[in-house]
């Protein structure tokens, strides 16, 4: 009984050295092993298993209240990933009769062939507004919404846009549908002009449009078509260095809904494309 006693003893005390060193193999390797983790918002995160904490890498990336995070890496389709609002401007063969206002789809439709030249010093309050798309900026707290979807009519489409969009929003196109088709896209605004008759000395004040200059956006539907950026487009207007106007607007380049301007809209020239889609991402 006592030999066997000792037999025993004498293996545990063999078997001990095996079993520390076994732990020490394994625990160095937990403490240098990272495992690198993305986020659905695009973040880098990267999780250390032994002390079981988490610490976060930051990406280039930006928040909005309304959309969540966006990531400065652009996508197959050229345009950046993350979180933003669609609009889709359809072009249709025949105008649109139902009511199509405050139903707040991302969608606005016009002529597939139809509007005109956008050009300054029309009077906006008897002009054409087919296949005009009004803008208006959003209350407080508010942000994108399609306010009427038709633009096909000689009221024209409302579309509303956070009020400072133009510093703290980028906008992407790109042209879609059969190939071939284009449009032109023009963003203009509005200034009220008096004017006294010489002979009369009876004064009159009309509303005028004035159309940015050299900035029109020129889209045309081409096979493996990828975003681009046209913030600058859509988002300004740019007035003559000489414009008189200049003695309101403290700049030539003019953001949506600055109050040296008024009535801000997009001029939409369409020559058969059948789609237009524009993304609002935050900066």
């Amino acid at each position: 009984m006592g030999r066997i006693l000792s037999l025993v003893v004498a293996c545990a005390i063999a078997a001990v050295p095996a079993y520390v060193a076994g732990a020490y193999a394994v625990a160095p390797a937990l403490a240098s092993t990272a495992n690198p983790v993305t986020t659905s918002a695009g973040t880098a995160k990267t999780t250390t298993n032994v002390a079981q904490t988490t610490t976060a890498t930051t990406t280039t990336s930006v928040t909005s209240s309304t959309t969540g995070t966006v990531s400065a890496t652009t996508t197959g389709n050229g345009a950046p990933s993350g979180s933003h609002y669609n609009l889709n401007i359809i072009g249709v063969p025949k105008d649109k009769t139902a009511d199509m206002n405050n139903n707040d789809g991302h969608r606005i439709f016009v002529e597939l062939n139809g509007g005109s030249t956008a050009a300054s010093g029309q009077n906006f309050a008897v002009m054409s507004k087919v296949n005009t798309i009004l803008l208006a900026p959003a209350p407080a707290g508010a942000g994108f919404q399609v306010l009427d979807a038709n633009a096909t009519d000689k009221n024209g489409a409302v579309f509303q846009l956070p009020l400072d969009v133009s510093t703290t929003w980028t906008v992407w196109a790109r042209a879609l549908g059969k190939p071939g088709g284009k449009a032109d896209m023009t963003t203009c605004a509005t200034v009220d002009v008096t004017v006294t008759d010489p002979v009369t000395g009876v004064t009159t004040t009309t509303t005028e449009t004035v159309c940015s200059l050299g900035t029109t956006l020129h889209l045309e539907r081409t096979k493996n078509a990828k975003f681009q950026n046209v913030t600058s487009n859509l988002l300004f207007v740019t007035l003559s260095a000489t414009d008189q106007l200049l003695t309101t607007c403290t700049s030539a380049t003019v953001a949506l809904f600055d109050p040296c301007l008024q009535n801000y809209f997009w001029n939409y020239d369409n020559k058969g494309l059948h789609l237009l889609q524009l993304r609002f991402y935050p900066v």
